[in-house]
């Protein structure tokens, strides 16, 4: 049974206040409806980043505000309760982690924005924390490893899209 540890609430003011920030803004060569699909999908995230090893959606679909899952990394090392307080359908979704099994972030939280970009999409994946007081001085020495960190997974679904749609054109399926 896994131990929780209890995070701050995020709002779209803690990505103004958090202590660490991370925006990155990624062209994905695919329509938006299907970068939706992929980040709203049942092995989201699992299917990109080899840094996210598990996914489960708590929340029956249709999704929509409220809707919540749990992300493991790194085969169980941690896991995230994360709960969505903006689905806004195609275009935006926010969440804030409610709760960790393992200490270390007063709050955790990231917005993902969609805008169509001639025949792809432009992903704006923000990604926002503050750590606990004590591990404040860790968190700048670790910060250029969260950042690239943050960035394989954000990265990661241009790749993904790229490699199924140029499988798609081949006339295989997924």
């Amino acid at each position: 049974m896994t131990s929780w540890f209890a995070l701050n609430e995020s709002s779209d003011e803690t990505f103004e206040t958090a202590a660490s920030r991370f925006t990155h803004v990624v062209d994905v060569p695919a329509p938006r409806e299907r970068v939706w699909e992929a980040l709203a999908a049942d092995d989201a995230i699992v299917a990109w980043s080899p840094l996210v090893t598990g996914i489960e959606w708590l929340t029956p679909r249709p999704f929509g505000v409220g809707t919540s899952r749990i992300i493991t990394l790194g085969h169980g090392a941690v896991a995230l309760r994360e709960r969505f307080y903006r689905w806004d359908e195609g275009e935006r979704m926010t969440f804030t982690v409610d709760a960790a099994s393992r200490p270390g972030f007063e709050n955790f939280a990231e917005d993902l924005k969609l805008e169509d970009e001639g025949n792809g999409t432009t992903l704006t994946w923000t990604f926002v924390s503050t750590p606990i007081s004590v591990l404040r001085p860790a968190a700048l020495v670790g910060g250029p490893g969260l950042r690239l960190a943050t960035r394989s997974i954000a990265h990661g679904i241009a790749g993904h899209l790229r490699k199924h749609t140029a499988a798609a054109g081949k006339g295989t399926t997924r």
